[in-house]
């Protein structure tokens, strides 16, 4: 797959995601908060570093940093033969959504964000499931407009 390719149905894909979290958060009352989640990985590695941002830059470095990581993540879509890609893809939304389950309070950034309730969860899951099909819906339509 066409490194290009790649990046810009990862960045679809990271897009996704982070607008549907920005979107159900301010409706659904045990919505994931991955905002708040980013901001806390933000302030903790500024800490880390020995440095300390004021809170009103932590969100905007979180979501940059967001897109930026989920874009490269989701682009691994397409590694490899370009049939397996939509399989791909789900797998990676996937394994991230159950990442962001299981991992944030053993990180040290609190259980609250995407454990709050089973529908929190669920959702979380459901979020990443959907950025990767994303990616491999955008990779399979610029396959078929620009890169045949």
């Amino acid at each position: 797959m066409n490194y290009i390719k790649a990046l810009g149905s990862g960045l679809a894909g990271a897009l996704s995601v982070t607008l549907i979290n920005e979107s159900v958060r301010r409706f659904v009352p045990n919505a994931p908060r991955l905002d708040l989640l980013g901001s806390r990985a933000v302030e903790k590695s500024a800490s880390a570093m020995g440095y300390s941002l004021p809170s009103s830059a932590r969100y905007p470095v979180a979501i940059a940093g967001d897109l930026l990581s989920n874009s490269l993540y989701y682009s691994m879509s397409g590694v490899g033969k370009e049939k397996n890609t939509l399989l791909k893809g789900a797998l990676l939304g996937l394994a991230a959504g159950v990442g962001a389950v299981a991992l944030p309070d053993k990180m040290g950034l609190g259980e609250q964000p995407t454990n709050k309730t089973g529908q929190t969860q669920l959702l979380t899951v459901a979020y990443y499931l959907i950025g990767g099909l994303v990616t491999a819906a955008t990779a399979r339509f610029l396959t078929d407009r620009f890169f045949k």
